[in-house]
């Protein structure tokens, strides 16, 4: 690598990782010592955890407080609150100060040891590199499931996105400038960057299976990301619901008009009977259920950027001048 008086961040949300946060700690500290051009800083941003992570946090800043010149420096957000897997991170992402930023999850399964060809690809001069998930530990049907979100996503985006890219990854200054000035309160960070138009490098890994602790994930939690990946950036759900409707418009008018012509024509021998009637009702009933839950999300999407509240309040930071 070439001289650089360069300054690099690394960002690792957390909640409820205490069993981890040590141990990346370390990982990251055998990694930055390979890269002697560039000033490197930690700075966990903790979600409220309750299991005892900021107390390890706090051990972490004194106990690098005290090494001599050349550790890994470590800070700490701690917020008043859990505001959610999308708000913390964001926040932190905008209230660090390092010419770039890596940001990685807490739980290691974003692989640390990545972090140098993170680097190498920032050196050669792109703003945006990001981590793509090519393979997983994790279970082959969720992994697969997730496959499939992705190039739907893809494909209904306005934008070309990342397959398979979860927003492990280096955003230089410039990107994160670029970022603030949006003023997106809950944004879906992967897809921004591509909306910005910078070339991005791609570094293929291999996701381990978390060892420590348990996810933080539900099924509330990954269908929130997945509909912000929607409404975010791609408006055919939307007219999909307008042709949906035109099209269950007129096909209701030709059945209707072919079953009066058949009961003109066979008045004595056609009996309608009830069950079409009940079961055209349902079906339409269930099509404007799903497009009225469409036409929700993206409302529920507005009101959230227009509320403009803050994305995190703070109760402390730990190592901070």
């Amino acid at each position: 690598m070439t001289s650089t008086a360069r300054s690099l961040t690394l960002l690792a949300p957390c909640y409820n990782e205490r069993d981890n946060v040590a141990l990346l700690h370390q990982r990251l500290t055998a990694v930055v010592a390979g890269l002697p051009d560039l000033a490197c800083e930690l700075v966990f941003i903790d979600n409220a955890s309750t299991d005892g992570t900021q107390d390890e946090l706090r051990k972490l800043v004194a106990q690098t407080e005290r090494q001599p010149a050349g550790g890994l420096p470590v800070k700490a957000i701690l917020n008043q609150r859990n505001f959610g897997h999308v708000r913390s991170p964001y926040h932190g992402l905008l209230e660090v100060s390092g010419d770039a930023v890596v940001v990685m999850a807490s739980d290691l399964q974003d692989p640390p040891e990545l972090v140098t060809e993170l680097i190498k690809k920032w050196l050669e001069g792109y703003v945006v590199v990001m981590g793509q998930k090519i393979q997983s530990e994790e279970s082959w049907l969720f992994f697969t499931l997730r496959r499939v979100y992705y190039k739907v996503v893809k494909r209904l985006a306005d934008v070309e996105l990342i397959e398979n890219a979860t927003g492990f990854g280096l955003y230089d200054r410039k990107v994160i400038e670029d970022l603030r000035a949006m003023e997106d309160p809950y944004p879906y960070v992967r897809g921004l960057v591509c909306e910005l138009g910078y070339p991005v490098a791609r570094v293929p890994y291999e996701q381990p299976l978390r060892k420590r602790g348990i996810t933080k994930n539900n099924f509330y939690t990954l269908y929130d990301v997945a509909m912000l990946g929607i409404t975010s950036h791609s408006k055919v759900p939307l007219r999909l619901a307008t042709m949906v409707g035109f099209g269950a418009s007129a096909l209701s008018f030709l059945v209707g008009f072919a079953y009066l012509v058949y009961k003109l024509i066979f008045w004595e021998r056609f009996a309608l009977g009830i069950a079409p009637v009940v079961i055209g009702l349902f079906f339409f009933a269930s099509v404007q259920l799903f497009f009225i839950g469409i036409l929700g999300e993206y409302l529920g999407s507005i009101h959230t950027k227009v509320t403009k509240r803050p994305l995190v309040i703070e109760k402390e930071r730990i190592g901070w001048e």
